[in-house]
């Protein structure tokens, strides 16, 4: 099972991914995670990729294609891979299929963007524990209050709802072409292309699990 995970931040990708990779006992991939094992390795790509991240500067579509290209050669590939995050653009997705990067499908986990607003912006937590509340769908006994230790609750700065919104205008820009060009691709090329499913990805999480298995099984 090669696939890519396509979603929105806030989505629930990581979530449903966990579940995606246990059950076909595939390694998930991060592009951050590739980089991080890259350059503490000290392979000569991971040695080109911190030259350009300690310069502020973002890591070429080369190098992360030469990253993705070594890292599905690894023993633990050998049943499959779950691309997390990646490919985030046009131009990633081109150089994967140029670079003969066998995929078998490309599922999109579809949150409308109000439901992913309304489900960020409401998180709250306790920083010290961890521990998570939602102001609508998982409250605290007291508002703003940690259940446990009383101690006040914060929302962190990704949850904003205006730093939520920028990060959806980003994705609509950048990521959520990748969606036509896969069903693109699948409609032009269906035996060479990946097959494309989009779920939804509201409700429990075991309906959207129950969903992703169901369309990777289709």
């Amino acid at each position: 099972m090669r696939l890519i995970l396509l979603g929105a931040p806030g989505a629930g990708k990581g979530t449903q991914a966990t579940f995606i990779c246990q059950k076909y006992g595939i390694p998930q991939i991060s592009t951050g995670d590739m980089l991080r094992a890259a350059v503490k390795a000290g392979t000569p790509l991971g040695l080109q990729a911190k030259a350009v991240m300690d310069s502020g500067a973002l890591v070429s579509d080369d190098i992360i294609i030469g990253l993705v290209k070594e890292r599905i050669a690894q023993s633990d590939c050998a049943n499959g891979f779950l691309f997390d995050g990646f490919p985030r653009t046009i131009p990633q997705a081109d150089a994967m299929k140029a670079a003969g990067v066998k995929l078998d499908y490309v599922l999109e986990i579809d949150v409308p963007f109000d439901a992913i607003i309304e489900r960020m912006s409401g998180r709250r937590s306790h920083p010290a524990s961890g521990r998570t509340y939602h102001v609508k769908f998982n409250p605290p006994k007291v508002a703003g209050k940690d259940d446990v230790t009383g101690e006040p609750l914060i929302q962190r700065d990704d949850d904003k709802e205006e730093t939520v919104k920028k990060r959806l205008e980003v994705y609509s820009a950048q990521t959520r072409p990748l969606v036509d060009y896969y069903a693109g691709w699948a409609k032009a090329e269906p035996a060479a292309a990946p097959k494309y499913r989009a779920i939804s990805g509201t409700g429990s999480v075991e309906d959207i699990t129950a969903r992703a298995l169901a369309a990777l099984a289709s």
